[in-house]
């Protein structure tokens, strides 16, 4: 679950009614699912981050690796801001983190300021290390997290599980998940509390709402993560779609493929050709993440997106009005994690694994446990 949105306050919710999210159908149903409890304390929910490059010791920037205890990103920011004397937008910051958690992760301020530091520690808020380095790190630029989860209380929730132990089932289930990805859903935390967020950003593509109906101090914030909702909501839904209709690892004509080694997007003309590459992990097809820049599939891949695009009541041109926000880009449908892994402890089971930027691990986790 990585990169997780803020929840917006109940000053800030939109008045028009919520946006109803769709149902996340589970991909691997033919196992047994298992119940248990997450983030019963902030150290059963271990988030470290994979930086995307190394630090040269040298620069105008300080990079901070910097370790938080059930505190929520933009917490940690306002007060690293007051601190320094600085405003928020000037921390770099790669992505923002979990609350419940401890979460490791490096953050930039400017280089003049580092006799000031040590006095940003807390009990909630510790600084690891400090190393110099010419540019401001910006959102993105890591290459993924690394996890660590304990679920507490597990039991069998399927009467189909044979004898089977949780500990046997996750295993199982672990395995195929290793071998074939799991679906790339972002996790409800991106829409905010019942969905504020996300009703906020519909309401603002759609002209019910403008930028100044949010409160100054939070415009940029807001306005930034509202938008990002809605196309994680559209993406979600197009998932969903392929899921329903067992397209979501079935190259469709038109579809718009992503190398996995590099990044780079193509179209599948031929999915006779495209489907073993599939398969094989050297690509994957991707879904929308709506905006001008965008870059659009064809046949009968583009059918499915724009009715999706359609059902929601917007239009792609109402994406041109914060093109600056939502530029648009591709999401891969599928993800296979790295180094995953079960073990069983007193307490519960742990899961170990290592997932893209962006990424949740809730979602992977959904494809084990229950509600």
């Amino acid at each position: 679950m990585t990169d997780d949105a803020e929840e917006i306050s109940e000053d800030d919710a939109p008045d028009a009614h919520c946006i109803d999210q769709p149902r996340k159908p589970r991909w691997h149903q033919g196992f047994p699912q298992l119940t248990g409890t997450l983030k019963t304390e902030p150290a059963d929910f271990v988030v470290e981050e994979i930086p995307a490059y190394e630090l040269s010791g040298d620069g105008e920037h300080l990079f901070l690796w910097i370790e938080k205890r059930d505190l929520s990103g933009e917490q940690l920011l306002r007060h690293l801001a007051r601190c320094l004397n600085l405003k928020p937008h000037d921390i770099g910051a790669a992505g923002i983190k979990d609350r419940r958690a401890i979460t490791r992760q490096w953050l930039s301020v400017p280089a003049k300021l580092a006799d000031l530091i040590p006095a940003a520690e807390t009990e909630q808020i510790r600084i690891l290390q400090s190393i110099r380095h010419g540019n401001k790190l910006r959102t993105g630029h890591l290459r993924g997290n690394r996890f660590s989860i304990l679920v507490r209380d597990v039991h069998v929730d399927d009467e189909t599980a044979a004898g089977l132990s949780p500990l046997e089932i996750a295993r199982q289930l672990t395995d195929r998940i290793t071998q074939l990805g799991f679906p790339n859903y972002y996790g409800d935390q991106r829409f905010g509390h019942d969905g504020e967020t996300l009703t906020l950003g519909y309401n603002l593509i759609a002209g019910r709402k403008s930028p100044r109906d949010i409160p100054y101090s939070r415009r940029k914030f807001l306005l930034r993560l509202s938008l990002s909702a809605v196309q994680s909501d559209l993406f979600n839904r197009v998932l969903a779609a392929r899921l329903a209709n067992n397209t979501i690892s079935t190259v469709l004509t038109g579809d718009v493929m992503e190398v996995v080694a590099s990044g780079g997007k193509f179209h599948a003309e031929d999915p006779t050709v495209e489907q073993p590459r599939c398969d094989a992990n050297e690509t994957v097809i991707t879904g929308p993440m709506f905006g001008p820049k965008m870059k659009q599939p064809t046949g009968a891949a583009a059918e499915l997106e724009s009715q999706i695009l359609a059902e929601s009541g917007l239009t792609a041109d109402q994406f041109r009005s914060f093109g600056d926000i939502l530029s648009g880009t591709r999401r891969p449908l599928v993800i296979r994690p790295g180094e995953l892994s079960v073990a069983e402890e007193p307490n519960g089971l742990r899961f170990e694994f290592t997932l893209p930027s962006g990424v949740y691990a809730t979602t992977l986790l959904a494809e084990i446990l229950a509600g």
